[in-house]
């Protein structure tokens, strides 16, 4: 057989002889010899032999080589004859070619064995080119053995690979190898593969051997198919440094890529300081599948990024053989289809994968219509167009699908890409790979089946390691980030938490948004590795939320790189911390610079140059607000009076701590957290703030740590892991009970029962829930077995400084029962209201830092500088909102028709969903009603957020916020330094018209109620945005602030009653005042104009005692005299016993106006006329009509506005005739006809609105007639 070129030149290489007659080892030729080998022909042969061999074919087939060997021994024991040689090469022939027949000749020649070209076998010469044999210089064949050593056959192994290797690397490049590798070629490795197969093992085996230490690549794969194979059928093997992969490991792997494992076998390379181990892995795909050389490359980095963890490992792979798909496209549907299981799609993850696969032809066009509509290296129109048309075959393909669960999976997937917006699929990575994460922004409104409330935008970030959501109810919002722990339905509990962020954010710019993230590999918690995991995926997590997020770069708008956007600009994303993520805003600040964010560090509040909420105590400090309040409504004063309280929290936590020190005259008399239970039942104030005070500072502190000596008799500390607790007779009776050995959940229960002033919440998790509730409903595992019922509470008001310690049912049940609540949105709002004045601060100066003219030092540093004048700014909000609701509380009954009215156009609207929110039905408030009760407090906390975020919208929708004259309300939500410092830069604030739209809507909602705007346009027909325009004028025309601010001030000096007295007659000032102005001037209202037509007058006008006669007057000096007596002081009694007129100054100033008559005049002959005719009696009867149905509001109203009409022509006609005298005797018949009807009518037992609308036309005819 003649050697071919590049086998003797390895061979002259190395030194060695061609005519050694070498034999594969039994092992081997057992592997080639399978049942193909008994259709192999048999070539020519001496004849003394040939039956021999036939005979013995069965046997030779079955038995291997070996036996061939032994049976050519016995009868050819001193010679190899040439026929054997045909006879290895024909076994050998039938692996390689099957059942082809082949062609095999034999010549022995004087110097060696030659073989002739034959086509068909030239691959058994190039598997086996070690099978020919030497002959003497004579041309007489050498007497060998045919049992060689074992080591010759190694020889010619090597010859053969190297001559493989030479063939691909070059000769120098293969010995190179061929000696690097040899020496750990493991035993048997030369007998189970051949040259070709060792020729691609050994160069990979040597790559991985020499890859430093910390290199990213220790495993790599290739694909094999031998002839002799059915199509279906390849060799997988996997190269790996390091330890050996377990079967266990990899069979997942290829299983979920389509393969189906058969076999497996292991060779160990131990090179010196490095282990390589490759694993040969038989495996089946489809049978009608045809792997391709792409197909087999594209699978192979599949399988590499399943090892690697940069791909999950579930059926979805299998779609990059079935589908053709790569490993990347493969995420993509794998991002969706996850995203489809947190909102609740009702099959299952391996439904959605089963169904795929199934229809593999429609997922690569799924994928197809997500390139086409994202593909930045297209045009918009080849988007467009391909975007159409391969969604047209979609619908046509699925038309075909016959399951119909199949079909609505499929249709899912569709939808989902219709509401995509925007993804960073196409953006690369730092390496210039993929991203680490795929993130998509969806259009809420078009994804299908949505849980309520649908936000606005929607951001999904999905990666190996960590998924992620974060919902935004507007453009301009705002909320934390939370790490969570609920794996399977994590958005489910951020929907829960951004419904309360809305809610919470109606005081400050930004509506609610909440964003969080799971882990997916988590390591052990508590541990280091768990930690920095999630820090890990929090860097990830963000990263997708900025990657969708458009910049700003030098005043101009710049859309994220490499992406489509099919939406709006939406360069406003600002993030806060939330549970599990306290300490990570300087790392979302460095991704902000990283990115080279717009907003810089103003994107993630609280940081290192931002407002410590702990150290101001700022949400404790908002809560406590609540508390004050609550207090006041009790008859108590939290700054002199004690207050029993207990508590969720220790003394360790921002909230819980810095709340139980607000107050030296608290008396905590018991408390919890998650280790301890402290009691003490009868604390001395003084000592035990002294002692909280130390607690505080002391880190890392515990109620565990409370001096005992401290306590009062009976108090103690207990473990919560105790088996049970025995509490002294002390204990039990200041907790209300009369067992006293407790499992400590049922102590816990029992605290959250006591009969104490106070329950203060500054812990996690949900405490209490309706009566009709279940703990599933609650979903809030952990404290299942301590929760109690609303209306179990025996304290007299709550303050929640934690989130979510109630449900919302549990409040309203608590409320009903008499209890004081508002929600946690509100008592707790302080600290996203301090967050918001942050981030709206350093927006404000970045200009001046970005320009030089300050620097981050000078800004931080003036930041600090103004902590207290944000706090106060803060707590401003919280003591406004409360009293709002305080208010609204005092007017649920009388005003509770409206409010239904209310409820019910909210709803229509689409503002809010009742029963998302636990807001009672019609039929629920008429219950209600019929009892004597309205809206609890807790649902005008949820009707107050959403009447600011709906007038708000509205607002920033038109041109009210550019309006100049609310410049001053801009001005104000800063610091007084900023407003002198910075005025400029405020006034180009690029959400100025945000806070102006926030400072205006707060303002009118908290002034004048929460169903003011409601009322205003029931009564005549215009928009928010028109009646805040009337308001604003209306309450500068009347200082409405001012007079606000100076009733506030009462608080503690007077009884609640006189101070919400004072408020409401406020209101009705302003509310008559704003419609005077929506119905007397043109539309839309010029503020300054209007401010500056009346102002002066009304300014002149304030003290009308002087212009009253009669029996008004006298009302008027006895409402002063009441109000002096309650406590009122001098300035504000007399003021406010007028309020209730002022509104009849506004006739009276356009008057003086036309008539060109001083105000003070006009003034006089109005009230005398007022007096002559008598109409008190009529001005207070209009005022005493019922108002249960807007048709009796509008009557009422209606009535009064001719009431005032006919007074001002009255007047103005007493004005022409010279005075009321001469005007009274020139028409002394009518009105002496006048004033008999009205003597008749005041004698009626009830004044309706029929009497009274007789009385008012009488005096309308009056003033015609006159």
């Amino acid at each position: 057989m003649r050697l071919q070129v590049g086998q003797r030149a390895v061979l002259e290489r190395r030194h060695m002889r061609t005519g050694q007659p070498n034999l594969r080892s039994r092992a081997s030729l057992e592997r080639l010899l399978p049942a193909a080998c008994a259709q192999a022909p048999l070539v020519a042969c001496p004849e003394a032999c040939e039956p021999v061999l036939r005979h013995r074919r069965a046997e030779i087939v079955a038995h291997g080589l070996r036996e061939l060997q032994e049976l050519v021994g016995a009868h050819h024991a001193h010679h190899v004859q040439p026929w054997v040689v045909a006879m290895v090469l024909a076994a050998a022939r039938a692996v390689v070619a099957g059942e082809r027949v082949v062609r095999a000749r034999l010549q022995l020649v004087a110097e060696h064995v030659d073989l002739p070209h034959d086509p068909t076998l030239s691959g058994a010469v190039a598997h086996w080119p070690y099978l020919r044999f030497a002959t003497t210089t004579s041309g007489r064949t050498e007497d060998v053995s045919i049992r060689g050593e074992a080591g010759q056959v190694a020889d010619d192994w090597r010859v053969a690979t190297e001559a493989a290797l030479a063939a691909t690397i070059g000769l120098d490049a293969a010995a190179q190898l061929m000696a690097a590798v040899l020496p750990v070629v493991p035993a048997g490795y030369d007998e189970l593969n051949w040259p070709n197969s060792a020729s691609i093992d050994l160069p990979i085996v040597h790559r991985l051997a020499s890859e430093p230490d910390d290199a990213t690549e220790h495993v790599a794969t290739a694909m094999m198919h031998f002839d002799e194979a059915a199509a279906h059928e390849w060799r997988f093997r996997v190269y790996h440094c390091g330890a050996p992969v377990p079967i266990a490991d990899l069979l997942p792997l290829l299983d979920h890529l389509g393969f189906r494992a058969i076999d497996e076998r292991a060779a160990h390379f131990a090179f010196a300081g490095r282990d390589v181990w490759v694993h040969d892995v038989g495996v089946q795909v489809p049978e009608s599948l045809v792997l391709t050389e792409a197909m087999q490359a594209e699978v192979q980095r599949a399988f590499a990024a399943e090892f690697h963890g940069d791909v999950e490992v579930d059926g979805l792979n299998r779609l990059v053989l079935l589908a053709g798909l790569t490993a990347r496209q493969v995420e993509v549907l794998r991002a969706y289809s996850r995203y489809l299981r947190q909102v609740g799609f009702p099959f299952s993850q391996q439904y959605i994968e089963a169904t795929l696969a199934r229809h593999a032809e429609i997922a690569a066009l799924l994928v197809a219509v997500f390139e086409a509509r994202f593909d930045p290296a297209r045009s918009s129109e080849f988007r467009a167009d391909a975007c159409g048309a391969l969604r047209a075959e979609v619908l046509t393909a699925l038309d075909a699908v016959p399951s119909l669960d199949d079909d609505r999976t499929l249709r899912a997937f569709l939808a989902l890409l219709d509401a995509t917006v925007r993804t960073n699929a196409f953006r690369p990575g730092a390496g210039g790979g993929h991203r680490d994460v795929l993130a998509f922004k969806f259009d809420a409104a078009k994804v299908p089946d949505l849980p309520l409330p649908r936000p606005l935008f929607e951001i999904w970030v999905c990666s190996p390691r960590v998924e992620g959501v974060h919902l935004r109810n507007g453009r301009i919002a705002r909320g934390g980030l939370r790490w969570s722990d609920r794996r399977e339905d994590f958005r489910t509990e951020i929907l829960g938490l951004v419904k309360a962020q809305i809610v919470k954010n109606a005081v400050i710019v930004p509506t609610g948004a909440k964003g969080g993230f799971v882990l997916k590999k988590p390591p052990l918690p508590g541990t280091d590795e768990f930690r920095a995991e999630g820090v890990a995926c929090y860097r990830q997590f963000v990263s997708g939320l900025l990657d969708l997020t458009d910049n700003i770069i030098d005043g101009e708008l710049v859309a994220p790189p490499h992406t489509v956007c099919h939406d709006d600009p939406d360069p406003y994303l600002v993030v806060a911390a939330d549970k599990g993520t306290a300490t990570f805003s300087d790392i979302a600040n460095s991704i902000s610079a990283e990115y080279g964010f717009w907003l810089g560090d103003a994107f993630a509040s609280g940081g290192s140059a931002g407002y410590d909420h702990k150290e101001m105590g700022i949400t404790a400090r908002g809560a406590w607000e609540s508390v004050r309040r609550h207090a006041a409504a009790l008859g108590k004063d939290v700054e002199r009076d004690s207050l029993t309280v207990v508590g969720v929290g220790d003394m360790s936590g921002d909230v819980f701590g810095n709340g139980l020190l607000r107050s030296p005259h608290v008396k905590l008399v018991a408390a919890f957290d998650h280790r301890h239970i402290f009691i003490d039942p009868d604390p001395d104030p003084a000592q035990s703030f002294a002692e909280r005070q130390r607690l505080f500072n002391l880190p890392r502190s515990s109620w565990d740590d409370y001096d005992r000596t401290v306590m009062s008799a009976g108090g103690g500390v207990y473990p919560r892991s105790a088996k049970s607790i025995e509490l002294s007779p002390e204990a039990c009776k200041r907790l209300g009970t009369e067992q006293s050995v407790f499992a400590p959940s049922d102590l816990l229960s029992t605290i959250l029962r006591a009969p104490v002033d106070l329950l203060w919440n500054g812990g996690i998790g949900t405490y209490v829930k309706a009566t009709g509730e279940t703990h599933a409903d609650v979903g809030d595992r952990a404290n299942d077995s301590i929760r109690v019922n609303g209306a179990e509470l025996r304290c007299r008001m709550v303050g929640e400084g934690g989130n979510l310690g109630f449900t919302q049912r549990g409040r309203v049940e608590y409320a009903l029962a008499g209890g004081l609540v508002y929600t946690d949105a509100i008592d707790n709002s302080a600290g996203v209201d301090c967050s918001d004045h942050e981030v709206n601060i350093k927006i404000l100066l970045g200009p001046a830092v970005e320009s030089g003219a300050l620097s981050i030092a000078d800004r931080n540093e003036l930041l600090a500088s103004m902590t207290d004048d944000v706090a106060e700014l803060v707590l401003d909000d919280n003591r406004a909102q409360t009293l709002a609701l305080a208010i609204a509380r005092r007017q649920a009954l009388p005003m509770v028709n409206v409010h239904s009215r209310y409820l019910s156009l909210l709803e229509t609207e689409g503002w809010l969903n009742r029963a998302l929110e636990f807001l009672p039905t019609d039929r629920q408030i008429a219950e209600r009603q019929a009892s004597g009760l309205g809206l609890t407090t807790p649902e005008f906390a949820v009707l107050l957020a959403y009447t600011k975020s709906a007038n708000v919208t509205e607002m920033v929708r038109s041109d009210l916020p550019d309006d100049p004259y609310l410049e001053p309300d801009l001005l104000r939500y800063f610091p007084q330094r900023l407003q002198r410092d910075y005025p400029e830069l405020i006034r180009s604030h690029r959400l100025r018209r945000e806070i102006v739209a926030t400072v205006v809507g707060n303002q009118m909602v908290n002034l004048s109620g929460i169903s003011f705007d409601h009322r205003m346009g029931e009564e005549t027909g215009v928009g928010v945005v028109d009646t805040t325009r009337a308001w604003v004028a209306a309450r500068d025309i009347l200082d409405l602030a001012t007079l606000w601010d100076q009733v506030d001030a009462l608080t503690g000096t007077v009884k609640l009653d006189v101070q919400l007295e004072l408020f409401l007659e406020l209101r009705s000032m302003a509310e008559r005042a704003t419609l005077w102005l929506l119905r007397h001037r043109k539309l839309p209202l010029d503020i300054a104009a209007a401010v500056d037509a009346y102002r002066p007058g009304m300014q002149e006008l304030v003290r009308l005692e002087g212009s009253l006669r009669g029996r008004l007057r006298e009302e008027g000096f006895a409402a002063e005299a009441s109000r002096l007596a309650a406590g009122v002081p001098e300035q504000l009694a007399q003021r406010s016993a007028q309020w209730k007129l002022l509104h009849t100054c506004f006739d009276m100033i356009d008057l003086a106006a036309r008539s060109n008559t001083a105000l003070a005049a006009v003034s006089s002959v109005y009230w005398h006329v007022f007096d002559v005719l008598d109409l008190t009696w009529l001005w207070d009867a209009v005022g005493s009509l019922p108002r249960s149905t807007r048709w009796q509001t509008q009557a009422r109203s209606a009535l009064r506005d001719d009431l005032v009409a006919a007074l001002a022509d009255l007047c103005e006609d007493a004005l022409l005739a010279g005075g009321v005298d001469d005007w009274h005797a020139a028409n002394e018949r009518m009105v002496a006809s006048a004033q008999a009807m009205f003597t008749e009518l005041r004698r009626v037992d009830a004044h309706d609105l029929t009497t009274l609308s007789v009385a008012v036309r009488q005096l309308r005819n009056l003033a015609l007639l006159t």
